[in-house]
């Protein structure tokens, strides 16, 4: 005959058996702010990788890109757009500043004027990309910083001005030449803030 062992039973009182069940770790409000604190740190986690990898909010903060930006406007930058094309003439875009000296900054916010292969000239005021005179609505004025002997822009580099075209307005390629494609990190797509002036670019 096989022999069957059994644990013994707790007994409570008058020998009645006792069963020990295990509650939950926590219950009530306490389990309301773990998850409140677990979605809010997951959503943290995401917006930090979208902030590293896919977007950026930036401010602007000087005048190079007036009328079409005014210092202290925020800027949505989009950091994936060139993974999958290249930067356009037009585009408004975020770049490493690439001159030296004690004037340099961080990032500098610019538009695409020249694309690689274009030859550009500023002459008498007005700029010409490959022999054909460009309207800029984007600008005010006349280009009052003087003439600019024609070039032709290098492969994977680009040609980058300020839409403010006053004396002394921007400090773009004019001043420290083209932009090679690696310092360009993002394409300004839309001014956020404020809201009187939301708009895309």
């Amino acid at each position: 005959m096989s022999e069957m062992s059994q644990e013994p039973q707790a007994l409570g009182p008058k020998g009645r058996s006792r069963t020990t069940t295990k509650g939950p770790w926590l219950t009530g409000w306490k389990k309301e702010v773990w998850d409140w604190s677990k979605a809010l740190l997951i959503a943290f986690a995401i917006v930090l990788v979208l902030k590293a990898y896919v977007f950026q909010l930036s401010t602007v903060r000087h005048q190079s890109m007036e009328p079409t930006l005014n210092e202290g406007d925020w800027l949505f930058i989009n950091k994936i757009a060139y993974e999958f094309g290249d930067p356009k003439r037009g585009d408004v875009v975020v770049l490493k500043d690439p001159s030296e000296g004690p004037s340099r900054k961080e990032h500098l916010v610019k538009r695409i004027i020249g694309i690689p292969g274009d030859t550009l000239e500023i002459r008498a005021g007005q700029l010409y990309v490959n022999g054909v005179l460009q309207v800029e609505p984007y600008t005010d004025v006349k280009i009052e910083d003087g003439d600019y002997a024609q070039i032709t822009v290098s492969s994977n580099h680009y040609f980058v001005m300020g839409d403010n075209r006053h004396k002394n307005g921007s400090k773009d390629s004019r001043t420290f030449g083209e932009v090679p494609h690696q310092l360009i990190e993002g394409r300004g797509d839309l001014i956020l803030w404020p809201v009187s002036r939301w708009t895309g670019l």
